[in-house]
């Protein structure tokens, strides 16, 4: 077996083997995140580490190995795919439609040992989650969902988020479980200055945690964040926090977390497929290889060429612009590193598992799929 040096871990051994656009993914180094994660956060029981990077079943087994039981997800299917693995608790941390709650009812009866919960940041959905667990006889765990600044979804902390709290915690056929609230805005690359606006942010959260308590509610468990704020967020009482991308990392976070010690783990093997002019090379890694939701220049970096400038994209190829002297030939192979890996990863049915510079398996991405059997 042919040795990779260390400071070409990324390396297949013999490349030529492996058609291209292809996901790679690197067991060892998952293993590598997951224990920082457990090291960061001091004590399991603060994870809820978030499934919508990986969506497959071997990096739960590994999270479950390491002692993590509680799980966040955003599908039906990711929440299948958790019950699939034995996961103990499954937070959907998306508000269901009555179509949707009516698949997650049978996720809730088909996997009894694992507590499946959802969450809610009105009343209607409330009653309606309410009326299905009865109609269903069950009972239905709930999070009240916070709006922190991002504006996507939930209630603004404060005395009408007070008063739904009361309401939901009455509701028959439900149990409210604590609080969810995500900070996905708070991305900024100075550590202090992201520091600073996740605790404004919460500001108002732990404020009306304290007026819960106050009014004999209980203070509740907060459900938060994401792999940005993972360090703030670790300091709350009583948190259960949620990074998702740590797990296969890219090289955005790279970019803008550099102080958190996770490392890539998932790349995309490409290959130049032509050279159409001078100064240009063409590679098979297009839309459908690698997430293009950023600005052209934001897509990958190229772990074994540099200075590669991206100057074209569409569905199957990306040209880039080589600098003078660069040496690609027709069948190079590139190892690119996604700047969002999550995305990247939905774009694949299967990944790659690249041991010692050898394919060793592969692990399916079960969960891309919008429904598996509910």
């Amino acid at each position: 077996m042919m040795t990779i040096p260390t400071d070409a871990w990324y390396k297949l051994a013999d490349a030529a083997q492996t058609d291209s656009p292809a996901l790679l993914v690197y067991p060892e180094r998952v293993k590598q995140n997951i224990q920082h994660a457990v090291a960061m956060a001091g004590d399991v029981a603060k994870l809820r580490p978030h499934i919508k990077t990986h969506k497959a079943a071997e990096p739960v087994r590994l999270m479950l190995e390491a002692g993590i039981t509680k799980f966040k997800c955003a599908t039906i299917a990711e929440a299948e795919l958790l019950g699939m693995c034995g996961a103990p608790d499954v937070l959907l941390a998306y508000q269901p439609n009555a179509a949707k709650l009516s698949r997650f009812i049978g996720l809730v009866k088909h996997f009894p040992l694992t507590r499946y919960s959802c969450i809610a940041d009105n009343r209607d959905t409330l009653q309606m989650i309410s009326q299905m667990a009865l109609a269903g006889e069950l009972v239905l765990t709930v999070f009240l969902d916070l709006n922190v600044g991002m504006n996507r979804t939930g209630i603004i902390p404060g005395e009408e988020a007070v008063s739904l709290y009361r309401f939901a915690s009455a509701l028959p056929g439900t149990r409210l479980a604590g609080l969810h609230a995500y900070d996905g805005h708070i991305n900024h690359e100075n550590f202090a200055e992201r520091a600073r606006l996740c605790q404004a942010a919460f500001a108002p959260v732990e404020a009306m945690r304290r007026e819960l308590a106050a009014k004999g509610l209980g203070f509740p468990l907060l459900v938060a964040g994401g792999t940005p704020t993972f360090a703030m967020n670790l300091e709350r009482e009583q948190v259960e926090c949620s990074p998702g991308t740590f797990l296969l990392w890219d090289q955005g976070y790279s970019v803008s977390i550099p102080e958190q010690p996770f490392i890539v783990a998932a790349l995309v093997l490409t290959r130049v497929v032509s050279k159409p002019a001078p100064g240009r090379v063409c590679i098979d890694m297009g839309h459908k290889s690698v997430a293009s939701e950023n600005v052209l220049q934001r897509r990958a970096v190229f772990l074994n060429a540099e200075g590669l400038l991206p100057v074209g994209h569409s569905e199957e190829h990306m040209v880039l612009q080589v600098p003078e002297g660069c040496s690609l030939e027709i069948g190079s192979a590139l190892y690119a590193v996604p700047y969002h890996v999550c995305p990247t990863v939905a774009q694949y049915d299967h990944a790659w598992c690249v041991t010692d510079g050898e394919i060793a398996g592969n692990w399916r991405i079960v969960a891309r799929d919008r429904a598996l059997r509910f």
